[in-house]
Formats: structure tokens, C-alpha cells, sequence
């Protein structure tokens, strides 16, 4: 898959990849925590025809600058900076895992700020930060960090957990690059940004066209969870991809690819239909 060239918002403080027509409608990619801008480039690629592609490095990542302070909140008015910045007026959010999160969070401040949305294998909830499973995920993911592992030591054994069936190998080696490369002190503060995150009571109140995408082998975001959550979002499209785990778009990039192109088919005619 290309490269793309890093370009930087006007402010310099975020940086991100993009492809297609300027002119073309905007289709916003938001990675997760190991992820960065180019883990998107598959799909910066595939639909740059139609639209204006764009995927951001995530404050703290790639040569985005870091936050003063994490939390899912300033991160969603981080993107909400980033939009304005980048001229993506109405766009297409793709938000994969807490890039679903930050999504969720956008939308409960403003609600019509997209024209449709993607929430991929992700939750609208964390829980409480001193529940048992929680604090048990976080010592899971920032003990080995805590013992002297790096990302750069963890990377492969990290990306083979999070995966299902049969991934890409190229969309496998792309995973482990960027999760090698995220910086550990990022790392750390945008995982302890989930603790008590939930939005679980702002569903209902979601307002544009939503894809709610799960994976079969997702243990991060189960299926199960996911196939709940859309019940509560009136009129989404829910797909499990079988066999596919929590890097849909990297594991299995032809039908990420295939079931996006057809939900934005989908969410076109809709809001055609309404204007």
C-alpha cells in the first residue's frame, strides 16, 4: 500500500495523512490506542476516489503534540479542533476502538457534527475505575511496562493477542510498526483515559447514520457487547466480521473495506433522502 505524505494542521500541532480531492467529501479515519495515522493507509487508498481521506495521529502520537491532560473528553475537543483545522465540514467518522470512543464523546457535545458515523469495535463504556476487570486490564496492559519491557519488546506478542483468523500479513506488519513506535508515556496516559468512561446513556440520542462494526474473535470489544450497544442507537447498521478480532481494517483490510463501502452507499441515500 502507498505511503502518504505527513502533512500538519495550520497550528503545526497535529499531524495526519490524506489522500483524494480536497473538494471531495471528508471520510475521517481515528486509530486506537497502538495505532497511528498510517495504520489507515489501506483505506486512504481505497477511497480516496470519493472523498477526501484523512486520518489523524492522535495527540502524543507519530508528530502529533501531546496533551497537558488525558481524557476521552479532551481528546474529542481535540478532534473537534482538528476538523475545523483541516477543513472536514460535515465528514464521515471512522472510529476504531477508543477513536469510537473519542467519536461518542464528540457526538454527545454535538450532535450533528457528522454526517455519519463508523464506531469500530468499540464501547460506549469503560466502567468504573476501581471495578476489578478494569483495573485487571490496565495491570495487564502497563505491567509488562512497569517490569522493563518496551513497546518495541511487546509489539509482536501485543498484535497476535489482539487478532483473529488468518490476518493479513501485510496489514500484521504495518500493526506491529505502529504499535512499536507509539510512545510509552502516550501509551500509559491514553490508557488510564478510559477509566470511567461511559456513554452508554447518549446512544439513544445519536442522531445520524451509525455503523456499529464487531469482530467474531474481538475479547477487546466482544461481539456481543457491540451487537447490545446498536439496539440502542435507532436505525444502525450492525456487521460482525467472522473470525476477525480487534484490527478489522489491518486483519482483514478487503472486507473492512467492502462493508464500509457499503454502509457509506447506504448513509448517502439516507441523508439524500432528508435533505
Amino acid at each position: 500500500m502507498p505511503a502518504s505524505a505527513p502533512m500538519k494542521t495550520r497550528d503545526g500541532r497535529l499531524t495526519y495523512e490524506a489522500a483524494g480531492d480536497p473538494a471531495s467529501p471528508p471520510l475521517v479515519f481515528l486509530h486506537g490506542i497502538g495505532g497511528a495515522a498510517r495504520a489507515w493507509r489501506g483505506q486512504l487508498d481505497f477511497f480516496k476516489g470519493s472523498y477526501r481521506t484523512i486520518a489523524w495521529d492522535m495527540p502524543g502520537y507519530g508528530g502529533s503534540a501531546p496533551l497537558a491532560n488525558y481524557s476521552i473528553a479532551a481528546l474529542a475537543d481535540a478532534l473537534h479542533d482538528f476538523l475545523q483545522q483541516v477543513g472536514a465540514t460535515r465528514p464521515v467518522l471512522v472510529g476504531h476502538s477508543i477513536g469510537g470512543m473519542i467519536v461518542q464523546q464528540l457526538l454527545a457535545k454535538n450532535p450533528r457534527i457528522a454526517a455519519a458515523v463508523v464506531l469500530a469495535q468499540t464501547s460506549p463504556a469503560f466502567g468504573k475505575p476501581d471495578g476489578d476487570w478494569q483495573k485487571a486490564f490496565i495491570a495487564a496492559r502497563l505491567g509488562p511496562l512497569d517490569r522493563g519491557e518496551t513497546l518495541v519488546s511487546l509489539a509482536p506478542s501485543l498484535v497476535k493477542e489482539l487478532v483473529g483468523d488468518d490476518p493479513d500479513a501485510r496489514g500484521m506488519d504495518l500493526a506491529r510498526d505502529c504499535m512499536a513506535c507509539v510512545p510509552e508515556a502516550t501509551y500509559r496516559v491514553v490508557m488510564l483515559a478510559l477509566m470511567g468512561f461511559d456513554l452508554r446513556s447518549a446512544l439513544e440520542s445519536i442522531a445520524v447514520p451509525t455503523l456499529v462494526l464487531s469482530g467474531s474473535k474481538d475479547n477487546n470489544a466482544p461481539a456481543p457487547m457491540m451487537a447490545k450497544m446498536a439496539t440502542y442507537v435507532s436505525g444502525s447498521t450492525y456487521v460482525e466480521l467472522e473470525g476477525v478480532g480487534h484490527l478489522a481494517n489491518l486483519e482483514r483490510p478487503g472486507e473492512f473495506n467492502a462493508v464500509l463501502s457499503d454502509f457509506l452507499s447506504a448513509s448517502h441515500e439516507i441523508s439524500g433522502s432528508e435533505s
